[in-house]
């Protein structure tokens, strides 16, 4: 581990903003319609005190280890943030859930952590996730949980109210346990990344001298906190910058909450991206768009107003990152002056492993890595392989799993095949495991592939499969502009002939053993309740191919170029 100071660890960084900034306001939480409710870090600070003092008392009085595991399943909120924070306080360890999972998920990660609380927060669907909640685990709630969730356990606020804050400023070692990240279940059950201290203090050091964020700057948080880059980015951001956090309120909002933020940093993953793309084209078609933007005078008038539209007109760094992000994508943003960074990592390593650089044109990589962030490319296999002092303890649980993440010499293999420039930047290519063999012997990597597919408004999600046959084929969700074409018949012939050329496209660009041999359009909505896609909207290439694998020889059979499915 490397060497970090004691004050830059989380909760000094929370003991910092109370004694500098106590009555600034932090967070601002969206209550229903126009209400919001304000944080100061004094407020932060006196409500993580008491939940702090609630936690540790009850662990004395029930007997919880030292390394107690504590629970939270919720969308982001104000109360998340110092949910957190009170389970470090308090000396224990957090473990956060995706707020879509299904009940056997939830199941499996709080067995499989022994957590002892669990803070049931903001949720959609709790009536359809409470079963996976094992019988008899105590909890608390927030204001924002359901109804049903609020009457089976305590509420935050009456916590608080009868409890006194925690005194002191109890300080939690660099190489203490702090959270189990559990990952999102792309190659089978999630696994709980162990990832300390002094791993989130480095990481967000190190990202900071890349990241221009200060704590003048604005965030929306909307991705799942349980996910490592929202974690990282967002609330160790906020604890290192103290700058100001706003949260969405729902998806339905989700354009007047940018409006309220006006975020000066902001990341997405790639699928926000284009619907964003998509959204500006439904309303001015691309080349009618094309052509104002030549226009000297009039194109930074259309460019401003697009940007102010999507509430983006005020941001400095914008980000993606989770998937590949096309390149005509990033060209499309910054035609409108907007250069989008892209990000590459994994929860094994805090996400902090490669950036692409502000202000260079590094479109097509993810950059180079970031300083003090060591990687090398496997000659056997072109696996991308890095090491750093945020890269994690281990898998909770799983010492043999641990092993098989680590090469003998002590790098963590990430699984992604890339290759590096002579500047330093990275390319990802695909998976190691993803590439398969078709009949002819050719190896096809599907990822490239699949990023070209999804460049179509009508296109929600893909995947390229064809392991031992003859040629790959396309499985395409549709999005919801394409489900309403399909579902009529005089737009349903136009979609399958701009799909038709739209595909004769992405093969121009392949080499002949890559060509799909058609493309299958799905009707049937992939979730993360069916299985077929996980929290941060990766599509799991596993469930695709057990769910549609007996059908693809049929598929191919009827020589169809585009063609349903389902």
């Amino acid at each position: 581990m490397a060497t970090i100071a004691a004050d830059q660890l989380a909760l000094p960084r929370l003991y910092h903003w109370e004694r500098t900034a106590a009555g600034t306001v932090t967070l601002t939480q969206p209550m229903g319609g126009p209400v919001v409710k304000d944080f100061t870090w004094a407020q932060v600070g006196d409500q993580v005190r008491r939940m702090a003092a609630f936690l540790k008392a009850r662990g004395t009085a029930e007997g919880w280890p030292a390394d107690a595991k504590v629970a939270i399943l919720s969308k982001n909120c104000a109360w998340w943030l110092m949910s957190d924070l009170a389970i470090w306080m308090a000396g224990y360890v957090s473990v956060p859930l995706y707020p879509t999972l299904a009940p056997e998920t939830i199941s499996q990660i709080l067995t499989h952590s022994e957590a002892r609380f669990l803070f049931v927060g903001k949720l959609d669907g709790w009536e359809h996730m409470k079963p996976g909640v094992p019988a008899g685990l105590a909890g608390a709630s927030y204001a924002l949980s359901p109804d049903d969730a609020r009457s089976t356990y305590e509420d935050w606020d009456a916590i608080c109210a009868r409890t006194e804050p925690l005194k002191g400023e109890v300080v939690r070692a660099a190489d203490e346990l702090c959270t189990l990240i559990y990952t999102s279940g792309t190659t089978g059950l999630p696994k709980g990344v162990m990832h300390n201290f002094g791993a989130f203090a480095w990481a967000v050091d190190a990202g900071l001298r890349r990241i221009p964020m200060t704590g003048r700057d604005r965030m929306l948080s909307y991705l799942p906190l349980a996910h490592v880059v929202e974690r990282t980015l967002v609330e160790h951001g906020w604890l290192a910058t103290g700058m100001r956090v706003y949260f969405a309120e729902s998806l339905d909002t989700f354009a007047a909450d940018l409006q309220r933020a006006l975020p000066t940093v902001f990341f997405s993953v790639p699928r926000l991206w284009v619907k964003f793309q998509q959204g500006v084209q439904a309303k001015m078609p691309q080349q009618k768009l094309d052509r104002l933007l030549r226009l000297p005078i009039i194109g930074g008038l259309v460019r401003r107003k697009v940007l102010k539209a999507l509430g983006l007109n005020h941001c400095h760094f914008a980000a993606g990152g989770a998937a590949p992000m096309p390149v005509a994508l990033l060209e499309w943003y910054a035609r409108l002056g907007l250069a989008i960074n892209e990000g590459y990592g994994m929860t094994e390593n805090l996400a902090l492993s490669h950036l692409t650089v502000p202000g260079r044109n590094q479109r097509g990589t993810v950059g180079p890595a970031y300083e003090g962030v060591q990687v090398r490319i496997a000659p056997d296999s072109g696996e991308l392989q890095m090491r750093s002092p945020a890269v994690m303890l281990g898998y909770y649980k799983a010492p043999e799993q641990t092993r098989e993440a680590f090469t003998a010499d002590g790098w963590l293999r990430t699984g992604d095949k890339a290759s590096q420039d002579p500047d330093g930047c990275v390319r990802i290519t695909g998976r190691v495991k993803d590439l398969f063999k078709t009949s002819k012997g050719k190896y096809v990597a599907p990822a490239p592939i699949e990023d070209r597919l999804g460049m179509n408004p009508n296109v929600e999600a893909c995947c390229v499969a064809g392991a031992n046959m003859g040629q790959p084929l396309g499985i395409a969700m549709l999005s919801p502009q394409g489900l309403q074409r399909a579902s009529s018949e005089a737009e349903r012939t136009t979609l399958m002939a701009e799909l038709s050329r739209h595909l004769d496209d992405v093969n121009a660009r392949l080499d002949p053993h890559e060509q799909l041999d058609t493309l299958v359009l799905i009707k049937t909505p992939w979730t993360v309740d069916n299985g077929f896609i996980t929290p941060t909207f990766k599509v799991k290439r596993n469930r695709i191919e057990e769910a549609y694998g007996a059908e693809f020889e049929s598929w191919v059979g009827k020589r169809a170029k585009v063609q349903f499915g389902d």
